[in-house]
């Protein structure tokens, strides 16, 4: 029987595309079943499009189906792709920047810590667990791909809610970052060595090698000489100086860009301090500014399909194919994934959501053991897991002070504003979303 693999939330084309892309160079999958899904019955039929147009250009047997019904799109699914974003640009991601601003809080990306990150994770996680829900009981062997952010906050609130859902939530930051360094150092990534460990955007480097020697000399040499950071790869184009600057500090290179470690700590984005964003190129409003731009993308590919024209079917670098393809041959590979901790790394809480390299083959996806963490990393890992914990117990034990505990704990909003500051900021963006939200948080405005 061939493999079914469902994709909720298909509207995201970029996902979309790079991950069909990716399963059909793997023999193995391609006489695959794809199933998309979506709410937007105009997204959803230009990403059937596109891919339909990726199955005929590389002359598989890949079949392609089309669903705005959660529940049909999961039945006999053997992987579930997961990609949405409750609320969009408009209204919701424009609403946690705006209400922030007027309290003097500024954000870059606002999509896994702080209160962008908060408010993401409240509207997203119900919906992550009406799929495990559904899951749980159309197809209880499905693996979950999860390409969703707040990825910590999701990965432990599933845990917790759907302990015996398989998943793993995926990021690119590792092979972001890899690239990034290579580009640096005038390297070829193959080359290069690395061992990583963390939470979802705040893991870090602990071993970068080329041929048995450690790169952070020459990483720190080319900052101090003023060299380093090169500018941007395509990728990016926010100049890397922030991720120097804390490796400088505190030894060790993020795994996640600069645009969204600014956010992440108190060090950047301070009223009154404009110097630090121009030294270290912080750029403010950042993620809404990308979202102007897939929008434009959007456009532009519905223009292409119009026309006709050829949709490039390449290799990504994007895990989940390769997943698949591993579970389904048994052949083992690695990758970096986010799991609940469950003692693959003992220096972190137990059942936080924790990044480590995995290896998957028929028996799924197997965390690797990682204990030896520099102090001054798990503390900063820790401030990130305090918020992620609060988000995740207001969540899970429907309590609204949770929402506002954990803004309170969050280091950027604490280092900018005080606790009636937070509380009043909390309140309005609880009104502003109302719908929006889970029931337990929804605010009314008052008379």
């Amino acid at each position: 029987m061939s493999v079914k693999i469902t994709f909720i939330g298909a509207g995201s084309t970029v996902f979309m595309k790079n991950i069909i892309g990716d399963v059909l160079h793997f023999p193995a999958l391609v006489d695959a079943e794809i199933a998309l899904m979506d709410i937007d019955a105009s997204r959803l039929e230009e990403s059937a499009a596109i891919a339909c147009k990726m199955v005929a250009k590389m002359k598989v047997g890949v079949t392609v189906s089309t669903t705005m019904n959660q529940r049909a799109a999961l039945e006999r699914a053997d992987f579930v792709v997961v990609a949405f974003q409750i609320g969009g640009y408009q209204p919701c991601t424009v609403t946690d920047f705006d209400i922030p601003k007027q309290y003097g809080l500024r954000q870059t990306i606002a999509d896994t810590l702080g209160i962008g990150g908060i408010m993401r994770g409240l509207r997203t996680v119900p919906h992550l667990l009406q799929v495990a829900a559904d899951m749980t009981e159309i197809c209880p062997n499905a693996l979950m791909l999860q390409y969703v952010n707040p990825m910590a906050i999701n990965t432990w609130a599933l845990a917790e809610r759907y302990p015996h859902v398989k998943q793993v939530g995926l990021c690119h930051s590792v092979q972001n970052t890899l690239e990034e360094l290579a580009h640096d150092l005038d390297l070829p990534k193959s080359e290069i060595e690395c061992r990583v460990a963390g939470v979802n955007h705040v893991a870090f480097f602990l071993n970068l090698e080329h041929r048995g020697q450690s790169l952070y000399p020459h990483l720190r040499g080319g900052y101090h000489a003023g060299v380093l950071p090169k500018p941007p790869l395509l990728m990016s184009r926010c100049v890397n100086k922030v991720r120097y600057e804390v490796m400088d500090q505190i030894g060790y290179f993020c795994t996640e860009s600069s645009e969204h470690l600014a956010e992440y700590v108190p060090w950047f984005i301070k009223e009154g301090r404009d110097d630090l964003i121009r030294d270290f190129a912080i750029p403010l409003d950042e993620y809404p500014m990308r979202c102007l731009e897939q929008q434009a993308d959007w456009a532009a590919q519905a223009r292409a399909l119009d026309k006709q024209l050829e949709i490039p079917v390449e290799k990504s670098h994007e895990f989940a194919a390769d997943i698949m393809n591993a579970v389904v041959t048994n052949t083992p590979y690695v990758i970096y994934g986010n799991l609940p901790n469950t003692g693959q790394m003992p220096q972190l809480p137990m059942g936080a959501a924790v990044e480590v390299s995995c290896l998957v083959d028929r028996d799924g996806v197997q965390p690797s053991v990682v204990s030896d963490i520099p102090p001054q990393l798990v503390a900063l890992m820790r401030t990130q897991i305090n918020v992620q914990e609060l988000v995740v117990r207001a969540l899970v034990d429907e309590d609204v002070e949770h929402i506002y505990h954990a803004a309170m704990m969050d280091p950027h909003t604490a280092a900018e504003l005080d606790l009636r500051q937070i509380r009043s900021m909390v309140d309005d963006l609880l009104v502003a979303h109302g719908d929006w939200l889970p029931e337990f948080a929804r605010k009314r405005k008052a008379a």
